[in-house]
């Protein structure tokens, strides 16, 4: 095999075929992170967990019943074995010492897809409050791997979509974090529609709920962030023009910034597109 320094300074292959098997087997074995959607579909949790538990704290029986969750799953989507993975380990190790540790070490790995397991182990805990799943939130929303910074929001909005509404404000500290991958997972949790979650009706019908969230981010200089806030406007926009438009007009009036005006040139995109 290719020494995996050379591996991770790949470029991700367009299709699944085309993923070398090299690279295939370095996944599997939890050796790599993948690098895009195409590395990441071809991995094998099977596999990948048989290749990893030696190195987790794990009871013979957990790992046992761990093992035979994900072996159950493999006929499923990739979202639904992730989701179903977390909660595996959660409902496995929820009375067991070892559980934070072994968290710790899932969150510690070198796979994308064993940190993201971790993720939904919290988005499986029904006992964490809003305040607590923001701050183990922390790690996964400033990970250096892209698809695990997609998780890190879902796994909170998933079970907190009510908190994001009623307790908006503890985001605001994400929001003025001086990482710029914390901004963004603190815009990117809160969208009104989201990608690949279900909506919040509150949002997309009140979405002056976040005016002060999103005010923190208007002269954000990085374009990642950028992006972020106007998709978030963007998506408000489909049931809410007033306020979109009123918004945006009046951050416009303030500040003459080319950050806020790249911002809402995007958040105006669909209501141009509608005149």
């Amino acid at each position: 095999m290719a020494d995996l320094e050379t591996l991770r300074a790949r470029k991700g292959a367009v299709r699944r075929s085309e993923v070398p098997s090299n690279v295939v087997t370095a996944l599997n074995r939890g050796e790599l992170e993948s690098v895009n959607l195409v590395e990441f579909l071809v991995i094998d949790h099977v596999k990948l967990f048989k290749a990893v538990r030696p190195a987790l704290s794990l009871a013979d029986a957990d790992a046992k019943k761990i093992a035979l969750a994900i072996k159950r799953l493999s006929s499923e989507g990739v979202m639904q074995r992730l989701v179903a993975t977390g909660a595996a380990f959660h409902e496995t190790l929820e009375d067991s010492e070892s559980r934070e540790k072994v968290y710790q070490e899932l969150t510690e790995h070198p796979s994308d897809v064993v940190r993201n397991w971790a993720a939904y182990m919290d988005a499986a805990d029904a006992n964490l409050t809003f305040s607590k799943r923001l701050q183990r939130a922390r790690k996964f929303a400033t990970d250096s791997n892209m698809g695990v910074r997609e998780i890190a929001w879902m796994c909170v909005r998933f079970p907190a979509a009510d908190a994001i509404v009623n307790d908006i404000e503890r985001l605001y500290s994400f929001a003025k974090h001086k990482n710029y991958l914390a901004r963004r997972f603190a815009i990117e949790v809160s969208r009104p529609c989201g990608v690949w979650c279900k909506h919040i009706p509150a949002l997309k019908q009140r979405p002056e709920i976040a005016e002060e969230l999103l005010s923190h981010c208007r002269e954000d200089s990085e374009k990642y962030v950028q992006d972020s806030v106007a998709n978030w406007l963007n998506d408000a926009s489909k049931t809410r023009p007033d306020f979109v438009q009123d918004l945006c007009d009046r951050w416009r009036s303030e500040n003459d910034s080319p950050h806020t005006k790249r911002i809402t040139h995007r958040a105006l995109r669909t209501l141009r597109k509608k005149a």
